[in-house]
């Protein structure tokens, strides 16, 4: 019964960790990251952020 508990836990902290993104993170400290690199690659994430974004909106409203 324990173990149970104990289980339900970890993949309730596992699934909080990953939705703030503390796995990805870690990932991209293990090497240096030149700061053109890290530019580059914040501003493909937004771009795919603002993407998705507008990709739900226009769900919600029933265009697709």
């Amino acid at each position: 019964m324990h173990l149970l508990i104990l289980h339900q836990a970890l993949q309730v902290l596992k699934k909080k960790l990953q939705r703030e993104g503390v796995f990805r993170e870690m990932k991209l400290k293990q090497h240096f990251e030149k700061p053109s690199e890290k530019k580059v690659r914040q501003q493909a994430e937004a771009i795919r952020r603002a993407r998705k974004a507008a990709r739900k909106r226009l769900e919600r409203e029933g265009v697709m």
